[in-house]
């Protein structure tokens, strides 16, 4: 779920706390020093800002006294990658998290989060902007698999795979490639990145992977849905996981 918080010292406690907030609407064109001193803030946070009219703001808080700011929160809590790797330490197996690059659709993000948590996928990371956050949809979508597997929120996902590498982790990424994913060994401490629903991995994510796998296709489309895409993969990590275990 997603709440909001208005009113400019509400606001700024939020920020300086360090509560998760997905986004910021600033009443345009004001210059109280209050909400200037919450713009900067939140630009250091790298928090997406949005500049509206009094009658959005009005709007979003149903006539409450907002000061010219609401910040939109999230109600689920984010981690840490290293308590992500911590809960795979407990299970005695090697950790399996889903890195996802710039999802926007939160249906997409509610799917995956679902078919981690059906794998034993121990986490997904997700970056701070340019991606679908932790509310309501994805909640729904994720049919209550948001409650038992941890995300975290990265400032920049490229940064986060390197920190995996040094751990440890393969780092796999699908698209287009001369190796299927069934050819591929995907097991042991692994990350499998899902790219944005219309682009892709970007380019700098995709340098980074170790290697890529492909989906064959054989119908009309050339893709699939960004989360039926991962699911796949996911699924073949388990089966080899389970194999390697008999």
């Amino acid at each position: 779920m997603e709440d909001i918080i208005f009113g400019r010292n509400p606001v700024l406690e939020a920020l300086e706390a360090g509560r998760d907030i997905n986004k910021l609407i600033i009443l345009e064109g004001s210059r109280d020093k209050t909400l200037q001193k919450i713009i900067n803030e939140a630009k250091a946070k790298r928090i997406v800002i949005q500049f509206s009219e009094r009658k959005i703001l009005d709007r979003v808080v149903e006539g409450e006294t907002h000061q010219g700011v609401v910040a939109y929160v999230a109600a689920y809590q984010y981690f840490e990658i290293e308590e992500i790797l911590e809960e795979a330490k407990a299970k005695g197996e090697p950790p399996f998290v889903i890195i996802c690059d710039e999802i926007n659709d939160p249906h997409n993000l509610g799917s995956i989060i679902r078919t981690a948590d059906a794998v034993g996928a121990h986490g997904v990371i997700i970056p701070k902007r340019r991606s679908a956050a932790l509310n309501q949809t994805v909640a729904k979508t994720s049919c209550g698999a948001i409650e038992y597997v941890k995300v975290a929120r990265v400032t920049n996902i490229a940064v986060a795979i390197d920190q995996l590498k040094a751990m440890g982790f393969w780092i796999v990424g699908t698209d287009m490639s001369n190796q299927t994913y069934y050819e591929a060994n995907l097991t042991g401490s692994i990350g499998v990145v899902v790219g944005n629903e219309g682009k892709g991995m970007s380019r700098l994510v995709k340098e980074k992977c170790d290697f890529v796998v492909s989906i064959p296709m054989r119908g009309h489309v050339d893709s699939l849905n960004a989360s039926v895409a991962s699911g796949i993969v996911m699924y073949e990590v388990l089966r080899q996981r389970t194999a390697a275990k008999k």
